[in-house]
């Protein structure tokens, strides 16, 4: 069984920043490629960012390019964002997953999901 486990979230100002950190269980976790998505209330669930189980390869989302980066630590089964320029509209659940077979930006690449944590940005 996968769990993950998302913290980091809290309430912040305009132009802060914060680190969000996923902590996966399982013996796998450096085989899987990994993804955060987001949600905000009466909105669909978004991608913000993903990185390959090597580390090699990320990807963004337009709209947090250049603020966000992703990351992670095999060693410690534990993936970042890091939230850099944050703004009113980053607010949302921050949600991280786990694929363990492809490479993808959809939300159906994932088969493992934390329960999030609220990120709420003040203007």
């Amino acid at each position: 069984q996968v769990q993950l486990v998302e913290s980091g979230g809290g309430l912040v100002q305009a132009g802060g920043s914060l680190r969000l950190s996923c902590a996966v269980s399982g013996r796998t976790f450096s085989r899987y490629n990994m993804g955060w998505f987001r949600q905000a209330p009466g909105k669909e669930r978004e991608f913000v960012a993903a990185m390959t189980w090597s580390g090699s390869t990320t990807s963004y989302a337009d709209s947090v390019k250049d603020r966000f980066t992703i990351s992670r630590d095999n060693a410690k089964n534990t993936v970042y964002l890091q939230m850099n320029s944050l703004k009113p509209e980053d607010t949302a659940v921050y949600l991280c997953a786990a694929a363990p077979g492809v490479y993808g930006l959809g939300r159906e690449s994932y088969e493992y999901w934390g329960q999030g944590t609220q990120v709420t940005v003040s203007s």
